[in-house]
């Protein structure tokens, strides 16, 4: 039966290079697939494109493609990416120009645009998923837009001749799904298929995750070289049937554990995972221990997709003020407090206005709350974090410079002081019908 070997690049926008490189050289890949694009990563993007119309794509984007473009071109491996963010055409040019000063001449690189809805999204009446307002409510202070597309648009790219995709905000899964709707020929109403490659890339999107990254716990589940993981290979045939695996020799590892956790990863229910193209059904999903660091996964099935587009609405959420500072020795704990009881007071005092404050001890009680940190042992250092959501800049600063004062106005042995101020983008969700996206395709030519 006929097989396609994808590779996973990258599972997000700042992940490590070499074991791309690694899978390039050395994994026969038929595809590269690198996912770069988390939920506000996009909404970044607009404001680097805002202030400079020729940025908006991922930052490592000319890194990657200088590390990767010949080995694929020498091996016959095609590569889809989202490292397009905010400007796909802009990142295909770049991709272009490094293409050229590679020697790679007559590399064919498409653009996948039209995920940009902002302009309809604004005209309409669209409530927040998260809060129930409107999005029309939220007024100047939205900044992005971005629908998630499916496969289609890819699918075209690659039947056009591309050897790279660069999009924009897709489905995550529609990466990978794409070059199995290409190879394969499956129909876009074949939805057990659909589910199937659906279920491909969701093990494959999070690269190291399924190989053991964000997996090792020292005694309890063992990781070997994590300081060179290697990325996941998925090998899937025509029936829709994966096998994740690895380049041999490798760090990290393939079992049965680490494929069943990355399957739980970020699904809310596994029977209706709501993707633009498919709605997937895992809850049948099987997997088998095939080899060493090899498992096949079956059981994926898929229902009608169901005719709307999530749309990552990125804004100015606010502005955060942190100031942090270190004590050490003995009672480093108790002049943590103070300190932190001391600030508390100042702020109080000065009057800043702040929607939301938090008062840490950092590795004491900044996670789980003083609930928990309660009658544990007496730690020998501590650091303190101050932190405050503001409505403007210079109120947020206001919250470090009162952290930084506790050098000279605070208890005992203080150093290292730190505070920022920054500009703080969230991101909101709206669900549009899905002809309301308009995607196409750019082909260029190096």
């Amino acid at each position: 039966m006929k097989s396609i070997r994808l590779g996973a690049g990258a599972g997000y926008a700042g992940d490590r290079i070499e074991p791309a490189v690694e899978l390039a050289e050395h994994g026969a890949l038929d595809y590269l697939v690198f996912e770069c694009l988390a939920e506000r990563t996009i909404a970044l993007a607009q404001q680097a494109r805002l202030r400079d119309p020729a940025a908006g794509y991922d930052p490592l984007l000319e890194a990657r493609m200088r590390a990767v473009l010949a080995p694929c071109r020498r091996n016959g491996t095609r590569i889809v990416t989202n490292m397009g963010a905010a400007n796909p055409l802009a990142a295909a040019e770049k991709t272009r120009a490094i293409a050229r000063d590679l020697g790679l001449d007559g590399l064919k690189i498409a653009a996948v645009i039209g995920d940009d809805v902002l302009e309809a999204v604004g005209a309409g009446d669209y409530e927040v998923l998260e809060t129930g307002g409107r999005v029309r409510d939220l007024g100047n202070r939205v900044i992005s837009a971005n629908a998630y597309l499916g496969a289609g648009p890819i699918v075209e790219a690659l039947a056009r001749g591309a050897d790279v995709v660069v999009t924009g905000r897709v489905g995550d899964p529609a990466l990978f799904l794409a070059p199995l709707i290409h190879a394969f020929g499956w129909a876009d109403d074949d939805w057990d298929r659909l589910g199937c490659g659906t279920l491909a890339g969701h093990l494959l999107e999070c690269a190291g995750q399924v190989t053991g990254g964000y997996f090792a716990d020292p005694g309890v589940k063992d990781v070997a070289g994590l300081s060179r993981l290697g990325f996941p290979i998925g090998i899937v045939t025509e029936d829709g049937t994966v096998e994740i695996t690895k380049v041999p020799g490798s760090g990290g590892q393939v079992t049965l554990a680490t494929c069943k956790e990355q399957l739980l990863y970020e699904v809310h229910d596994p029977a209706r995972y709501l993707q633009p193209d498919v709605v997937a059904d895992f809850s049948h999903v099987t997997m088998e221990a095939v080899g060493p660091d090899r498992v096949r996964v079956t059981g994926g099935r898929g229902t009608p997709a169901t005719g709307l587009l999530k749309v990552s609405v990125g804004l100015i959420d606010s502005y955060i003020g942190e100031g942090q500072i270190s004590y050490a020795g003995p009672g480093a704990a108790a002049r943590g407090r103070l300190a932190l009881d001391i600030v508390r007071e100042r702020l109080d005092l000065t009057g800043v206005t702040a929607s939301e404050l938090r008062f840490d001890l950092i590795g004491v009680d900044s996670l789980h709350g003083p609930g928990r940190a309660a009658g544990a042992p007496e730690p020998y250092e501590v650091r303190i974090r101050v932190a405050g959501r503001c409505d403007s800049l210079g109120e947020a600063a206001r919250i470090g410079n009162e952290v930084e004062t506790l050098y000279t106005n605070g208890p005992a042995g203080g150093g290292g002081a730190w505070k920022s101020a920054r500009e703080v983008v969230g991101v909101v969700s709206v669900l549009v019908p899905a002809e309301l996206a308009r995607p196409s395709v750019r082909m260029i030519e190096a």
